[in-house]
């Protein structure tokens, strides 16, 4: 058999494991399921489609912070709760290339600028994005925007500004979904990752755990991203960062080990996704990411913050993942 068929029967057995008709049922068997289990049948997913000692660093860089007019319960940067957020503008497009310049050279693969927009702006505003965009592109990145709601036309000019994916997540189950967001409705979230694949470009979404929502919204919420068809490229798995301020700075801590099942399964339903474990890894002990690691997540973002949370060091994970064996992603093998 040639290497050129040998791929294709291995590119043919990958999609056979592919599906996108999963039951609620089926997903919450699979996350209830104990977890030395789960954690084997993740990991043997895991390695049938990903190289097992490489995690993907990223890095996410707010370039408009504060005053959003929605009311996401969990995040400081609505204007509607008084979280210590400075509000700032825009930022200068060269500016941002060039930190992004500086992030390629520490191996920084990905790069994603997020704006506390509720919908992204056209005008003046809007070309800098682009400006941005194609100046991190530039640099042979993966690029990555969050401006909130897209039109289609405004996903096309990303796309042929070279935006590599679009960042919307779903947060959470549509049942606990309005408990945590009256400003937008599930469905508002839907069109504009359609709008996103319209326009040719890879979804990144995902969900935040922690947000006080029960292990049926979890499964929920995993249960939304398998359907999608295709599968988000992307899905980052977010732990609530608590903010003074926000409507959910008193909820309990989460249970890291939910943490570990929900990524577990997000790998088994989404074999081909890169599983990024994202916000509120500063919370996590090295153990449970290592965990987090085993059971498919393969993306860190890396950088002091994430928008205006905080992140672990540059050090701290470059000690994490030598101690393990592990290394960062090439740009080749991205």
């Amino acid at each position: 058999m040639t290497t050129e068929s040998t791929g294709t029967a291995t590119t043919a057995k990958h999609e056979a494991l592919l599906r996108h008709d999963w039951s609620k049922a089926e997903v919450q068997a699979i996350y209830r399921t104990p977890l030395p289990d789960l954690i084997f049948q993740a990991q043997t997913i895991h390695r049938q489609f990903h190289a097992p000692d490489r995690v993907q660093t990223c890095q996410l860089i707010s370039i408009k912070t504060g005053g959003c007019p929605e009311d996401c319960a969990y995040c400081p940067q609505s204007a509607h709760y008084d979280a210590e957020v400075e509000r700032q503008g825009l930022l200068d497009p060269q500016h941002v290339i060039s930190v992004a310049n500086e992030a390629a050279g520490r191996g920084v693969t990905r790069f994603c600028m997020g704006a506390a927009w509720r919908e992204a702006p056209n005008g003046r505003d809007f070309e800098k994005v682009l400006e941005m965009v194609r100046g991190v592109a530039a640099l042979g990145m993966e690029v990555c925007c969050t401006l909130g709601m897209l039109t289609d036309e405004q996903a096309v000019r990303l796309k042929e500004a070279g935006l590599t994916a679009y960042n919307h997540n779903l947060d959470t189950s549509p049942e606990f979904y309005g408990a945590i967001i009256t400003t937008r409705v599930y469905e508002e979230r839907l069109r504009t990752l359609a709008s996103v694949r319209k326009a040719g470009i890879t979804v990144c979404c995902g969900g935040i755990l922690g947000m006080g929502e029960k292990d049926t919204d979890r499964v929920g919420l995993l249960h939304q991203l398998a359907n999608l068809n295709p599968h988000p490229e992307s899905v980052p798995i977010n732990m609530l960062v608590r903010v003074e301020g926000t409507p959910l700075a008193k909820v309990p801590a989460l249970d890291p080990m939910e943490m570990v099942r929900a990524i577990a399964t997000a790998r088994i339903l989404m074999p081909a996704s890169r599983v990024r474990l994202a916000a509120g890894r500063k919370q996590l002990s090295p153990e449970a990411v290592t965990l987090c690691f085993l059971t498919g997540a393969n993306s860190i973002f890396v950088g002091e913050k994430l928008l205006t949370t905080p992140n672990p060091g540059a050090d701290e994970d470059e000690l994490l993942l030598q101690s393990l064996g592990m290394k960062p992603l090439e740009p080749h093998a991205v």
